[in-house]
């Protein structure tokens, strides 16, 4: 075992699990006949060798970054927040249908009021699971996983029955967003080779600073991460943990409805019918853990994601490997997330000097939720 700090223990135990699944990916690969070294260059040169595909990259990370952060708050407080895709769904239809309500407001007015109400319709959806936490005790998992479908449907519904259909361009699809409300930046297009970013980088990019400000800085940030310890002493100490509850989830709900709002504003420019829960909501779960709940990890962990999506596309058409690999590679990735315990046997964490040398905090109990888990 070779002793490190706890600081680079953090660092190595997601690099390891990251090349663990490049590794099994590239094993299911052989097992099959298939060049793995080409199958990877192929894959890195689709994402990063043009600036075409740099800018798709970096389009796809940006809902990964939001619905990964949503995630983040929730989990911090001690819960597990399985309904980003609904929250972000409700983003993206609401953002989609004021932009097509008011067409010819001006941009600095169209724009905000499209990107603040998504956000809110995500909020609300996240504080729904939140007030029956906090009042009921109701289990968050399941109240979330329902709501995934109840948006879906939801969405579908009011797409073709409640629309006026002024909005609609068939019964399966919106009309296109006017350009007042489009997060689409011709110059930014034209720099990353017409692909489709837009301004929600930007956006991303912000709400990181203030997702790191809020959780390491402000008492809410404190308050939150007290409660998802241990919400009895937090009470003791003079917390609400009812009102912590429902504002963590509120907030991840608004974070995952910006998600959706880039998605429709900048990538689409309408809403479409959709056949299953999004993508990215579950995606932006496995970014959270592999960037371990942090800023810098979960900017790093949807780059990462973000080029296994786009590359996977090159590793197609670039080494004939089927995309069905690359999604071996992320659940493999996320398998050894999951078990870092193990992967952190490899590491002696170096004793610490002081009054607390004894103290092992990987060792702490996490008892978010009355003592029912630890």
């Amino acid at each position: 075992m070779l002793k490190v700090s706890q600081p680079i223990k953090k660092i190595l135990v997601p690099l390891i699990s990251i090349l663990l699944g490049f590794l099994v990916g590239a094993i299911v690969m052989l097992i099959f006949s298939y060049s793995p070294i080409q199958a990877y260059t192929s894959m890195f040169q689709g994402a990063l060798g043009s600036m075409s595909g740099i800018g798709e990259t970096l389009r796809q990370a940006t809902p990964l970054i939001f619905t990964a952060l949503g995630f983040s708050v929730a989990y911090s407080a001690g819960f597990f927040n399985i309904g980003m895709s609904g929250q972000a769904l409700a983003g993206w239809v609401a953002s989609v249908w004021v932009a097509l309500a008011y067409p010819n407001l001006p941009t600095y007015l169209l724009l905000p009021l499209a990107i603040i109400v998504g956000a809110l319709a995500g909020g609300l959806i996240g504080a729904i699971p939140g007030v029956l936490r906090a009042f009921f005790g109701t289990s968050e998992v399941i109240v979330t996983i329902m709501l995934n479908y109840v948006v879906l449907y939801t969405s579908t519904y009011l797409l073709q029955n409640v629309m006026p259909k002024s909005f609609r361009s068939s019964t399966d699809s919106t009309q296109t967003i006017s350009a007042h409300a489009s997060l689409r930046m011709g110059w930014l297009q034209n720099i990353f080779g017409g692909s489709r970013i837009n301004a929600g980088l930007f956006l991303a990019i912000i709400a990181i600073i203030i997702f790191w400000i809020m959780m390491k800085k402000t008492t809410l940030g404190f308050e939150i991460r007290s409660v998802g310890m241990n919400p009895f002493a937090s009470e003791y100490a003079g917390m609400s943990s009812k009102k912590t509850i429902i504002l963590s989830m509120v907030i991840s709900g608004v974070l995952s409805g910006l998600g959706g709002v880039v998605e429709g504003l900048g990538t689409y420019q309408n809403f479409f019918t959709q056949t299953s829960s999004l993508s990215i909501g579950f995606d932006g779960m496995s970014v959270a853990l592999l960037g371990g709940g942090s800023a810098l990890g979960i900017l790093l962990a949807s780059l990462l994601f973000s080029i296994l999506k786009i590359g996977g596309l090159g590793m197609q058409t670039g080494a004939g490997v089927p995309f069905e690999i690359v999604n071996i590679v992320i659940a493999a990735i996320i398998f050894f997330v999951a078990i870092d315990y193990v992967i952190g046997l490899l590491f002696k964490q170096k004793k610490a000097t002081g009054t607390n040398a004894g103290a092992k905090p990987e060792q702490v109990i996490h008892q978010p939720k009355g003592g029912s888990e630890i």
